[in-house]
């Protein structure tokens, strides 16, 4: 039986070709991306720009040399972030930077640290009481001086997602920078359609593939400076970063062990199941009938995602997911996750949650499962 819930922090199982490919790679292959013209690098090369391919063509890119791979999500963000060129000419300004109340510290972190250093004036976005971007509010924001919107996608403490084609078409000609830590893997996307102009995302939670392999999707990359400087296999006669993509933001030996793996999981994991995902959303009804369970999570089945929050009325975050383990060997992650923004807004805060997170994998024996664990633990122990 699959009892382990935390695929918020990483997606456990995987596909079993992901193993296979890294261990292929590794034993039989080899090879490293661009850098000679022997076989072995054609073939390196040809998997990464396959991978890109398959990113490109399930986040609704056209173009996927604006997709730039890093080695995480964190890493995506801050590049985002630190390079844009706070101090450009017509910036002038332009320092008030919106964001959701239900962001990551990935962003926050980032954000933060500029705010003390160029005077940013960090704005929280209009919600609704699940975190949902109020769209019709919107229309009252004063325009003037915003330098960058951000949206966390997909909320990784309640699993709300963000109605990211309102907000695209309301940011108009407003930078519009998304999280998309926690979504990318689950439901289709269509960012140029949407209007996103910056998305990062991570290999290894909703996608199935390997730790330590992320990246991001620029629609203009000219509006970025480089965080990171270094080897690409192109243009090397020159001390400067190259500017053709996506070589400009992929200084370094690229993680190939991730890359293959990703691959792997791309062309083997298995699409999300829409009756998994009722009875998901059913699972979070019944708790909200429950007394000793406060719910964090979306108000409408159709912004739920893949991951859910409780309060438990009497026990801390950590002694619920203590006793899950020990009575049921659920695995589960209690705390802030990394969200302080999120808590406070819903008021969980300084406690936290113990957040739930759903597989493609888990069956439903298994989600039923958690619902009775959950319900016994709703009377006192």
């Amino acid at each position: 039986m699959n009892t382990y819930f935390d695929n918020s922090g990483t997606s456990y199982p995987k596909p079993p070709q992901v193993a296979e490919a890294i261990a292929r790679y590794l034993t039989h292959e080899g090879g490293t991306y661009g850098r000679a013209a022997y076989p072995r690098v054609f073939s390196a090369t040809a998997k990464v720009e396959n991978c890109r391919d398959l990113l490109a063509q399930k986040l609704g890119v056209g173009d996927p040399a604006h997709l730039s791979f890093t080695a995480s999500s964190t890493l995506a963000l801050n590049t985002l972030i630190k390079g844009l060129d706070w101090k450009k000419k017509g910036q002038e300004g332009k320092r008030r930077v919106l964001v959701s109340p239900l962001e990551h510290n990935a962003v926050m972190r980032p954000l933060t640290r500029l705010s003390h250093e160029l005077g940013l004036q960090l704005e929280q976005l209009p919600a609704l009481k699940d975190g949902s971007i109020d769209v019709a509010a919107l229309s009252k924001v004063p325009r003037d001086g915003i330098a960058l919107v951000v949206v966390n996608h997909q909320s990784n403490v309640s699993g709300l997602i963000q109605p990211l084609a309102e907000i695209g078409n309301w940011c108009a000609e407003i930078p519009f920078l998304v999280d998309g830590s926690q979504a990318v893997g689950h439901f289709p996307m269509q960012l140029e359609d949407w209007g996103v102009d910056f998305y990062a995302f991570t290999a290894h939670k909703g996608l199935l593939g390997p730790t330590g392999l992320g990246g991001f999707y620029a629609r203009e990359p000219d509006l970025l400076q480089t965080l990171i400087e270094g080897g690409t296999g192109s243009a090397s006669d020159s001390y400067d970063m190259p500017l053709s993509m996506p070589d400009r933001f992929q200084a370094g030996t690229p993680n190939m062990v991730g890359i293959v793996g990703l691959l792997a999981a791309l062309e083997h994991a298995p699409l999300p199941d829409s009756g998994q995902q009722a009875q998901w959303w059913q699972l979070i009804e019944h708790l909200r009938t429950l007394p000793a369970y406060r719910v964090l999570s979306a108000n409408h089945a159709a912004q739920q995602g893949s991951a859910f929050s409780v309060v438990h009325q009497h026990k801390s975050p950590s002694e619920l997911a203590q006793k899950l383990f020990d009575d049921f060997g659920l695995e589960v992650r209690p705390g802030l996750h990394c969200a302080p923004a999120a808590h406070r807004f819903y008021q969980s805060w300084p406690q936290g949650s113990t957040r739930f997170a759903l597989s493609v994998y888990h069956s439903a024996a298994e989600l039923d499962y958690l619902a009775t664990a959950l319900e016994k633990l709703a009377q006192p122990w």
